[in-house]
């Protein structure tokens, strides 16, 4: 299988996970100016399971480093199975609340939130899983991206307050005004829910040694499948739920879903195949970066989300100079506190 064996790839595979990670939202914005969000998770997900077993056949199959894809899954203990397994159900459920944020409160404001939450609580729990690289670097650099997180909320919250200002009807100024409040909660229990996956994950992994590892552990390809078979039957609850009891709009159901044009449902297996390809590159590079650090950096997504929100879907148009100082600031910490987590590694 293919193994990184130098800690600047790894970092550079971080950053490509970054780039996947804030970047699939896209996909749901598109879909959405047509297709529920309930619906495009369905394809989002299928996208992950092909995905995952493409990745699998490919990568995780080749080279003579390591245990190959099918020898790999053959040798996994229960234990192992399990943990990452429940990985793939926890992350679900965040991951489906994030997705019903993003439908309230839009990327930029959604994903720093949520996801750079879930940075701080799961890079804590994953170096007291694995302590790899500088301790003070590390939470340092946690802490900036923290100060960023509170930063972007004044932002959100003062352009909701301009918003609620020069809307001419009162009524549609206070519906997006609570709109935006609802996403904002919505992305906290998905940031805390999701800060445990990884965590899950990585118990069934030999971090230490790709090349040979432990009896009974995954590798990093078999890991993602098996992960991704989580997320893809627990859909089948979590996902049934959120048709069910959407957090807006009228009930869906399986019916619509087989209503939706070809062109739909490819934009949802694209945005889980930009996911999954981000995580199986996450979970490569863990084993030179360290959990903690792969993670950390991974989870810098918020401030690619946070630019495709302000440059291109305009999410924070009628800012005013205050706002935009805010937004300014929130980048410079985030862009400062991943400095600081790379340097925790190197």
């Amino acid at each position: 299988m293919f193994i990184v064996k130098s800690y600047l790839l790894a970092v550079i595979l971080c950053v490509v996970t970054m780039m996947c990670w804030g970047s699939w939202g896209n996909t749901q914005k598109l879909a959405g100016k047509s297709w529920r969000y309930e619906l495009f998770y369905w394809d989002y997900v299928i996208g992950i399971l092909l995905f995952s077993l493409l990745v699998g056949f490919t990568f995780g199959s080749i080279g003579e480093e390591g245990r190959s894809f099918t020898a790999d899954l053959a040798q996994l203990s229960l234990p192992t199975f399990g943990w990452i397994l429940v990985g793939g159900i926890v992350f679900n459920l965040a991951n489906i609340l994030l997705s019903a944020s993003i439908s309230q409160a839009g990327m930029s404001v959604a994903f720093p939130v949520g996801v750079g939450l879930a940075l701080v609580l799961g890079v804590v729990q994953n170096y007291i899983l694995q302590a790899k690289g500088s301790a003070m670097l590390l939470f340092l650099g946690v802490l900036l991206v923290a100060v960023a997180i509170i930063v972007n909320g004044f932002a959100s919250g003062r352009v909701q307050k301009l918003r609620a200002q020069k809307a001419s009807i009162g009524a549609e100024a206070s519906k997006g005004s609570s709109g935006s409040r609802k996403g904002i909660v919505l992305a906290i229990v998905a940031g805390v829910l999701m800060s445990f996956f990884y965590s899950f994950v990585a118990k069934g992994m030999d971090l230490d040694n790709f090349e040979n590892p432990a009896i009974g552990k995954a590798t990093p390809y078999t890991a993602f499948f098996i992960f991704s078979v989580g997320i893809f039957l627990s859909n089948f609850l979590w996902g049934t739920i959120a048709m069910k009891h959407p957090v807006e709009g009228k009930p869906v159901g399986y019916a619509d879903y087989f209503k939706g044009t070809g062109s739909l449902h490819l934009v949802g297996l694209l945005g889980g195949i930009i996911w999954g390809l981000g995580t199986v590159l996450s979970y490569i590079a863990a084993g030179k970066a360290g959990a903690a650090i792969s993670y950390a950096l991974g989870q810098g997504a918020p401030m690619i989300a946070a630019l495709w929100g302000v440059l291109v879907w305009k999410e924070f148009k009628g800012a005013d100079a205050k706002t935009n100082g805010y937004l300014a600031i929130m980048f410079i910490f985030f862009i400062a506190g991943l400095a600081m987590i790379v340097f925790a590694g190197s």
